[in-house]
């Protein structure tokens, strides 16, 4: 297939090299470092961020714990679940299937059978930077949010395309967010509209 030639279902198929270094990718996450213990550690933990469930609840804790800063908790938590839906609606325009490895089954299930981009990516790197602009320790929300991507790719239901996709999804909704936030302060260091002036 030539490069950038529509797939059989009618949806454009990566180049070559780019389709291989995923693949290539995918391979390695999907048999290093694999036990059947941090196999289901691993499956647990990644069903925490499902449908962006554990940064939503980061977020209402936010918020009934610092409630004057309120609407801007309000706004970080809106920007996962702003994630997610957009990450979702992308998924059947883009149409791309869950990674299908032989001899090599994935080992958690799936919402859809539908991959790019990561769900889990999208709503844990707006999470990870909506929450930051509102004091939260960089550092541990980002380690969070990359592990949980990561796992996707393990437990071999993501191609490592997905994730980046996703986590780039995030990071521009949770962007927005911090620009637009009562409280929050953005990435560069400016505060967000309406937040105190110091």
């Amino acid at each position: 297939m030539a490069r950038g030639a529509p797939a059989a279902d009618g949806h454009r198929a990566p180049g070559p090299r780019l389709r291989a270094l995923d693949e290539r990718l995918l391979v390695l996450a999907r048999t290093r470092g694999h036990t059947p213990g941090g196999e289901r550690a691993a499956a647990r933990f990644s069903r925490l961020g499902e449908h962006g469930a554990l940064w939503l609840a980061i977020g209402l804790a936010g918020r009934l714990l610092d409630r004057r800063r309120a609407p801007g908790w309000r706004a970080a938590t809106r920007s996962v679940a702003a994630a997610y839906a957009l990450n979702t609606a992308i998924k059947p325009l883009v149409g791309r299937r869950r990674p299908e490895i032989p001899g090599l089954p994935p080992l958690t299930s799936t919402p859809t059978g539908l991959s790019f981009p990561s769900a889990h990516a999208a709503t844990s790197f707006a999470g990870a930077l909506a929450y930051s602009c509102l004091g939260l320790p960089r550092a541990p929300l980002y380690a969070l949010a990359t592990a949980l991507s990561f796992s996707r790719v393990y437990l071999g239901v993501h191609h490592p395309s997905d994730v980046l996709a996703g986590a780039a999804l995030g990071t521009a909704v949770g962007a927005c967010a911090s620009r637009s936030g009562s409280g929050m302060v953005r990435p560069h260091g400016e505060p967000g509209a309406g937040s105190e002036s110091r």
